[in-house]
């Protein structure tokens, strides 16, 4: 069958509905990003189980044996990245000087009692010197050298709690000129320390960065630079440091993957005074924060998805409701249409779990998991869509997020452990059905960043702005008809560290003073109200002397939020709507969610015809219900009008090739050993169906429907399914 895998690679970039490929293929740099929809990473080579015909293979890691690697997914038709972590991995030739003949233990993050943080073993987060960047450009250059598309350099990490190595007492004396302080010993001690962090994994990137342009420039190639990260949701939640917002200005960056997924999105939060896991909608906000990462800045972002997690202690129930829940959030980003689909599939298809139990007990994946996995892996190659309309709650709503939310996660003053600052906003609007969106504070200089917000919400509890730029530009946005609601009480510690508002001619308690002097705050007359509110240009201010973080503990905090979104929202002329769930459209998918801890009143159903891509027997659906908790990936069976023969859901790769008169033709291909089934809309019943010239037994139809279901095991290998009329 290997005569068929360049025509199977070649028809893989042509859109899953044309019947066939005209010709050759040839694309420049834009254009391969068009080609590249869903990816997935293995340390791993090819192998049947685990070759989810995606269009990208990242293949991870930086050691001798990557051009072997490389070698086995290219074979099989797959494009090729190379992703290797930037903060740690397998670099002991570095740690222990065989790469230089200087010893750089000391460069591991260190805890103030002495001890290394570690991955694993001697696999230490590092405090990058600058021969660590010469260290991984050696590695990328085998990538390199065995053809590469792109780069992806991950997680770029630095541990809030570290800070005490003598590689890191180093770099803060050649960074701010004076002797290293204890992170600990004050909180501006404490933003100095992440200050440095956050600039550190900025130049090691940026040293690989240069060394991939200096090589595009000698060799006429388009190798691509991506940064897989964390949201900076989680990374504050799990008190890490990293460039985040920054990156998107490095020479030479194309863009992020976002690793959003089970492990992180799970992590608990509070509202209304109560912790607990909140996994969709952590999710949709750190998906949102991704997004709004890379908006207006030219930059790409994929969406990672993972079927489990890093945790294999849970059962596959677990998995199963947690990837719907983050998959569906981040389907909710139409901007958004290139995925990841899968980190690691050699632990999903191969792996047994929960590892808890005893060897004989732990469960391999579930075969109707497996065909749901294969069904929206394939429906992701599809969601660059044009048509975009939500049903929900009020649009145009944003929460906004900084960097510096990284500072301020340990002692002596650290903000609120929970991230209440930002969830106490943030989560009572989309609990009521508003898909509210966390706006990066950096990027508002970026032109027209702002233009399609009319109410955003703003704290500087646990976050600072790092320039006075951006309060020029809020104060723009509010003169030109925005509105910004404030909420904060000044009680944060690090409003007080030594930083643009308080020196070099400005003499500001804090950096509110400052933003309320850009937007024609007057003290005398508004300082003692409870709640100041004035106009500004077209715009208006709402000052809410509050600390979110104490909204988002207290039971009536949600109230407060809500009311005074709303109010702002009446007068920027909002139609203001709250619901129990949330409904986007993208061409003929339908995304919905049910939301718990929402409004009252009966759940919203839909009616129609429908197919949930949830559901491996792809069941025709007359209703939906959104219950709370529910979540759905939706075919809308009603908006195909024409009677042409297509292929409307498959749980496997299916290509069109070229068909004679009364026959359709697809090369297929998905994990060996797992269920396929596709679902076609035709007119007629077809008079037999065939896979490589045999008989397929279970094939369904329905006329009132007019829709086939076809079924058959898959194999790892292309193979010809022909529909004959």
């Amino acid at each position: 069958m290997k005569s068929l895998l360049p025509l199977f690679a070649l028809v893989a970039g042509a859109g899953a509905n044309l019947l066939a490929a005209e010709g050759p293929l040839s694309f420049a740099n834009d254009a391969d990003r068009l080609l590249e929809r869903t990816c997935f990473q293995t340390g791993a080579p090819w192998a049947e189980k685990y070759s989810l015909r995606s269009d990208v293979a990242i293949v991870y890691g930086i050691d001798p044996k990557l051009p072997e690697r490389i070698a086995t997914w290219r074979e099989h038709g797959y494009r090729i990245h190379l992703m290797t972590g930037v903060s740690w991995g397998q670099y002991q030739d570095y740690l222990y000087g065989r790469f230089d003949g200087i010893n750089h233990e000391d460069e591991a993050q260190t805890l103030r009692s002495g001890e290394k943080r570690s991955h694993g073993g001697d696999v230490y987060y590092m405090c990058p010197g600058t021969n660590y960047g010469k260290f991984l450009c050696v590695g990328v250059q085998r990538a390199l050298d065995a053809g590469v598309e792109a780069v992806h350099l991950e997680e770029p990490e630095f541990w809030v709690n570290t800070g005490y190595s003598e590689g890191f007492k180093r770099e803060w004396k050649a960074f701010y000129g004076d002797d290293w302080q204890p992170p600990h010993s004050s909180a501006a001690a404490q933003w100095r320390a992440s200050k440095l962090k956050y600039f550190l994994y900025r130049r090691a990137l940026q040293q690989v960065f240069d060394y991939i342009q200096a090589y595009n420039q000698r060799t006429g190639r388009q190798v691509r630079c991506y940064v897989p990260t964390h949201s900076l949701i989680n990374y504050a939640q799990w008190s890490i440091v990293s460039p985040e917002s920054s990156l998107a200005r490095l020479k030479g960056c194309d863009g992020y993957i976002a690793q959003v997924w089970t492990g992180t999105s799970r992590t608990p939060n509070v509202y209304r005074g109560k912790y607990k896991e909140r996994t969709f909608e952590t999710a949709f906000l750190e998906y949102g924060a991704m997004q709004n990462l890379v908006r207006a800045t030219g930059r790409s972002v994929w969406y990672l998805n993972d079927p489990i997690e890093d945790n294999p202690e849970h059962d596959w129930n677990d998995y199963q409701h947690n990837w719907e829940s983050t998959l569906t959030a981040s389907l909710f980003q139409p901007d958004v249409w290139q995925y990841e689909v899968a980190p690691w599939p050699e632990r999903i298809f191969n792996g047994r779990y929960p590892r808890s139990l005893p060897r004989e007990q732990r469960q391999s994946i579930p075969p109707g998991y497996a065909t749901e996995l294969q069904t929206v892996m394939s429906a992701l190659n599809d969601m660059k869509q044009k048509r975009v309309e939500w049903d929900c709650g009020t649009t145009g709503i944003g929460v906004m997020i900084g960097d510096s939310l990284m500072f301020e996660r340990a002692g002596p003053s650290p903000s609120d452990p929970h991230l209440g600052h930002i969830f106490g906003l943030a989560m009572p609007l989309l609990k009521h059905g508003i898909p509210v969106a966390p706006v990066q504070l950096e990027n508002v200089t970026a032109p027209h960043y702002l233009d399609s917000f009319k109410v955003l919400l703003l704290t500087y509890q646990g976050m600072k702005p790092l320039t006075p730029e951006v309060h020029t530009q809020l104060a723009n946005w509010v003169k030109q008809g925005g509105h910004l609601i404030f909420c904060d009480d000044d009680s944060d510690a690090f409003n007080a560290v030594p930083e643009w508002w308080n020196s070099n001619g400005n003499k500001f308690a804090n950096p509110r003073a400052h933003l309320f002097a850009q937007l024609g705050f007057n003290a005398a007359k508004h300082f003692a109200a409870t709640k100041p509110t004035w106009k500004f240009g077209q715009g208006e201010v709402v000052w809410l002397r509050e600390n979110p973080a104490i909204l988002a503990g207290s039971a009536d905090g949600a109230e407060q939020v809500i009311a005074a979104v709303k109010a702002v929202a009446e007068s920027a002329k909002l139609d203001w709507s709250e619901t129990s769930s949330l409904l986007l459209r993208r061409g003929p998918y339908l995304i919905a969610a049910g939301l718990d801890e929402s409004i009252a009143g009966e759940p919203k159903t839909i009616h129609g015809h429908f197919v949930n891509l949830f559901d491996p027997e792809l069941r025709v659906l007359e209703s939906v219900k959104f219950v709370p908790g529910s979540r759905f990936f939706l075919r809308d069976l009603d908006t195909d009008h024409d009677r042409a023969p297509k292929l409307l859901a498959s749980a496997c790769k299916a290509m069109p090739i070229k068909s004679q008169d009364k026959s359709l033709s697809y090369l297929v291909e998905g994990v060996a050993e797992t269920p396929a089934v596709l679902l076609f809309h035709v007119s007629t019943a077809p008079k037999s169906v065939t896979l490589d010239g045999q008989t397929v037994d279970h094939v369904d139809f329905s006329k009132p429907d007019g829709l086939l279901w076809i079924r058959f095991a898959n194999e790892a290998r292309p193979r010809t399914l022909a529909l004959h009329f």
